[in-house]
């Protein structure tokens, strides 16, 4: 079984790609992400390379076998349903949910997790939005395409919030404050404010977001009545 180091930098090497629509991933980015020394990153890249997870090429990046990538589908699947486990059975908040997963997903039986999949319902998608991988299928960049970016709407439009991107724990509290959670619809009020701010309605109060905030939420414009 792959060690707890070898499926963090599998499945990092897998989120950062998907982000970049599939580019491979620099050195520095991996110690950024991961909280490394650059030089912890290359001997780490050595050992994928040699177990057949991940394909380095100095000065382009590293990119997952196809092997890489199954493990990387596997642990991601893992930590959404975790998640999803969480709020939907103990009721915690879609803020709490991260770091409790971080953890638990690396202990957890295939088998389990089949289980918790199973009794939630199969869910299409956990509480912030990610879709959750079925089998050795799924991609992040396809379900973010299938959007858009609140910050990308005119005025007047609708919409329906459907995934979130920055899942800081500040962050999601103030949209559960705001009431900007997962399915919630709004309107857009204003796009372009004197101080830059986006401006929206949702539950009749309008609520403020800074440009790239609201970059952070994706979401399907909803039709004119």
């Amino acid at each position: 079984m792959p060690s707890l180091t070898v499926e963090n930098y599998i499945k990092a090497i897998y989120q950062i790609s998907e982000q970049q629509d599939k580019k491979p991933v620099t050195t520095g980015q991996l110690a950024s992400t991961l909280g490394v020394a650059p030089g912890t990153v290359t001997s780490m890249l050595k050992t994928l390379n040699t177990a057949g997870l991940a394909m380095h090429t100095p000065y382009e990046g590293v990119s997952l076998s196809r092997t890489g990538q199954v493990l990387a589908l596997r642990m991601i699947r893992r930590h959404r349903l975790i998640e999803q486990f969480l709020v939907q059975t103990l009721s915690m908040n879609w803020d709490e949910v991260h770091d409790e997963a971080e953890h638990m997903e690396h202990a957890v039986s295939d088998l389990l997790v089949d289980r918790i999949d199973e009794y939630l319902g199969r869910p299409e998608v956990d509480p912030h939005g990610d879709p959750i991988p079925r089998g050795t299928t799924g991609s992040d960049s396809e379900h973010i395409n299938k959007y858009q970016p609140l910050s990308t709407l005119p005025m007047g439009v609708s919409f329906r919030v459907t995934r979130v991107l920055d899942q800081s724990p500040v962050f999601l509290r103030y949209l559960a404050e705001t009431g900007l959670i997962l399915g919630s619809s709004g309107h857009v009020e204003e796009t372009k404010s004197p101080t830059g701010v986006f401006y929206v309605r949702v539950n009749n109060a309008m609520v403020a977001l800074a440009i790239d905030a609201a970059s952070n939420l994706l979401v399907e414009e909803l039709a004119s009545p």
